[in-house]
């Protein structure tokens, strides 16, 4: 933790991670294989097996760094052949600082804790740490296998450049020009969806797409809140996990102190509290990857199905506008034909991107609940053998206590 680097060896947390899609089709196989985080960066290593032609070499491995995954994502963003597919939404920046400064405090402490004490809090802050690296990793590992899964998005050019260019692709992170005229690009889409959501009078021709546009409004606002509260959730039970630190050291040394008949069982609530500390920690760690990365994963997913949304509303409200320039065309005599060929054109694009995106937000609707079934059987299944863990730590306690009378 306080050296340069961290070296995290992916195959060991593999059944400790949120699962959002399965790879099934053996024919492209990514995954992240290790990851080495240093202070202001993470390097991760992409392994790819496959027997497809368009690749040199069967299996290849390639360093990668985070801003090279933005830079795959925007590229499919703005290429207007994928106009109708759901983007699998980019992986969140690595962020360690909340972490490395909770562990800088505490080195810099006030001296009010015991040893005992801050090496179990070290050790709290170091496994949320790593928690926090295995999930910058997984995330990043889903996007590349959402890529990979896709019949139509792992064709792209710039996606074998990725994952095959041995060499630095010399990507750069966005100045601060680039940051604010993605805001501001932002901006005039929320207004612009504004306008085609109503404002402009461009009406809704199939009841398929109003249906989920209402849905997704609604579904993610409700995951956005669900986030939320279960990161409180989570939080809540990281700290009882840090409150039974002081109280385990407190029952001890009142155990250790002087001769008396209740020294026994200062110690017996002393390793009770530590092992419940444990206990409540491993709580905090399931509900985080179960429920809460699951919860922001499909925030961010549902967003990308609104976007995809927002480009057919887009293409509708270009077919509208051609057909009336080619009315008002037809009604001067003038450039009527080059109004035809575009009110074609626009109509060809809107049809197609109609077609691509009901495939496309129907198999958004499996796959999210077919995750969402997943991760709540398997979160139930580790809340249970949790509860039951503590409840035999509690009688196998009060019976040790009780025979020591």
């Amino acid at each position: 933790m306080e050296g340069s680097q961290d070296l995290f060896e992916a195959e060991d947390t593999k059944s400790r991670t949120m699962s959002v899609d399965l790879q099934t089709d053996s024919s492209l196989q990514v995954e992240i294989s290790d990851a080495v985080s240093e202070r202001d960066k993470v390097k991760f290593t992409v392994h790819t097996k496959t027997n497809l032609a368009y690749f040199k070499q069967a299996e290849f491995s390639v360093v990668r760094q985070h801003e090279e995954f933005i830079w795959l994502h925007d590229a499919y963003v703005e290429n207007e052949e994928y106009a109708g597919v759901i983007i699998p939404p980019a992986p969140p920046k690595p962020d360690f600082d909340a972490s490395r400064e909770k562990l800088q405090k505490l080195g810099e402490g006030d001296g009010s804790m015991t040893r005992e004490e801050f090496a179990k809090m070290k050790q709290e802050l170091e496994a949320e740490y790593l928690a926090i690296f295995k999930k910058t990793v997984a995330m990043h590992e889903v996007f590349l296998q959402r890529l990979a899964a896709h019949p139509v998005l792992r064709k792209d050019h710039n996606f074998y450049v990725f994952l095959e260019y041995d060499q630095d692709l010399s990507i750069r992170g966005k100045n601060k020009k680039e940051i604010l005229g993605g805001f501001l690009k932002n901006i005039v889409k929320s207004a612009d969806e504004a306008l085609i959501a109503g404002i402009s009078g461009v009406k809704e021709v199939d009841e398929f797409f109003e249906h989920e546009r209402t849905f997704l409004v609604e579904y993610h606002n409700r995951v956005r809140d669900a986030t939320l509260k279960t990161d409180r959730m989570t939080r809540a039970h990281k700290n009882v996990a840090e409150d039974y630190i002081p109280i385990s050291s407190a029952l001890s040394s009142l155990g250790t102190l002087e001769a008396s008949p209740l020294n026994k069982n200062f110690l017996k609530l002393a390793e009770l509290f530590e092992k419940l500390r444990k206990l409540e920690g491993r709580v905090a760690s399931d509900e985080d990857l179960k429920l809460s990365d699951l919860l922001r994963y499909y925030m961010r997913d549902s967003q990308a199905a609104k976007d995809l949304l927002y480009r057919r509303a887009r293409a509708l409200s270009d077919y509208e506008n051609a057909n009336k320039a080619l009315d008002k065309a037809r009604m001067k005599s003038k450039d009527v034909k080059q109004s035809e060929a575009n009110q074609q054109l626009t109509c060809q694009k809107f049809e197609r991107l109609s077609e691509s995106a009901k495939q496309e937000l129907t198999d958004f609707k499996t796959r999210r609940v077919s995750a969402f079934r997943k991760n709540m059987i398997e979160m139930t299944e580790l809340e249970l053998k949790h509860a039951k863990a503590s409840l035999l730590l509690l009688r196998n306690c009060l019976t040790s206590l009780k025979g020591d009378q």
